[in-house]
């Protein structure tokens, strides 16, 4: 299989490398997908880059990045379906915690990180679910249905908060997000009630006001240490702030008085530790929004597999409006 690799951290310029591996061959439970796309996320970003304190050289000898995609079944090992092979599907957790990702021709990994892809839902869109669907899937209805509550996504212009504006609307909450204004037309588009400009110094009481002076129940936040200020003025008695991100403040101080009195819970989100039984139900809230024709993903970028070092600069260097994929075939 032809494949990117690096087995040394560092800028994707200086460790990343185009190579080949002999394919692995699909194990009991098992499945190989024949790749057609792969996502580049900004968690592979941070992995190869080295971003976490103390580590200093990659987990395996040599790593295929990524964790997303979507292809074809092109074999399946002991106790899979035959039938299974041909059919279209997309990927879940194709590196967390394994050595070959989705950066690849192939890939060879269990069975049910191999999802079946509806015909009507394109190859591009499946190289997207596994991360930013799923992560937007779990912060609207992690807590339940959404119907009648008033929902804050932080960020939604962002691949995560753009689908979770979609699936908040279409569950029937009222939705209020944040974003730049260069996002705010397509994310209004997209089935915001209101949107506001994150970086409005009275965004507290613009939130309020939207919601006719009432506080929200549920906030989908992408920058918890920037915003849990914010966060606490406007969360309601008993609300949640489903929080999946912290890039410009890993380490914030936390106002815990005000979050106390009013007894909110603080819901982490990493797509990666999700239990399977809760990460099938997501699968099935995506599918039956595909299927209700309530959810788009939108692509910013496809690149060759050739030029995945542009493909990780562009991801690290933000202000997309929408996924970065490399074309896998």
């Amino acid at each position: 299989m032809r494949c990117i690799s690096y087995n040394r951290l560092g800028p994707a310029a200086d460790v990343l490398t185009q190579t080949t591996y002999e394919t692995p061959a699909p194990a009991a439970g098992e499945v190989t997908v024949r790749l057609a796309l792969s996502g580049v996320n900004p968690s592979d970003i941070k992995s190869r880059n080295g971003g976490i304190a103390g580590v200093t050289k990659p987990a395996f000898e040599n790593v295929i990045p990524h964790s997303d995609g979507a292809g074809v079944t092109e074999a399946v090992g002991e106790g899979v379906d035959p039938a299974r092979i041909g059919t279209r599907v997309w990927i879940w957790n194709g590196q967390w915690q394994r050595a070959f990702g989705t950066a690849s021709t192939h890939i060879t990994l269990p069975s049910e990180q191999a999802v079946d892809l509806p015909e009507s839902v394109s190859m591009e869109t499946g190289a997207i679910l596994g991360i930013p669907g799923l992560t937007a899937a779990e912060a609207v209805f992690g807590g339940g249905d959404v119907a009648g509550k008033t929902l804050l996504v932080s960020g939604g212009g962002g691949t995560v908060g753009y689908l979770a504006v979609q699936l908040a609307a279409w569950g029937g909450a009222h939705v209020i997000a944040t974003c730049s204004p260069r996002d705010m037309d397509r994310v209004q588009a997209a089935g915001a009630h209101t949107v506001l400009d994150y970086r409005s110094e009275t965004l507290a009481a613009d939130v309020i006001a939207a919601n006719k002076g009432a506080l929200v129940e549920r906030i989908l936040e992408v920058e918890f240490g920037a915003n849990v200020n914010m966060n606490a003025e406007v969360i309601a008695t008993n609300g949640t702030i489903a929080a999946y991100g912290s890039q410009i403040e890993m380490m914030p101080t936390i106002p815990f008085r005000p979050l106390l009195f009013k007894a909110v819970t603080l819901d982490i989100i990493l797509i990666y530790l999700l239990p399977l039984a809760d990460r099938l139900k997501r699968i099935e809230r995506l599918n039956k929004a595909f299927a209700e024709g309530a959810l788009t993903c939108p692509v910013a970028q496809v690149f060759p597999m050739e030029d995945c070092i542009a493909a990780h600069e562009a991801v690290l260097a933000g202000n997309r409006a929408g996924a970065v994929l490399i074309d896998c075939s």
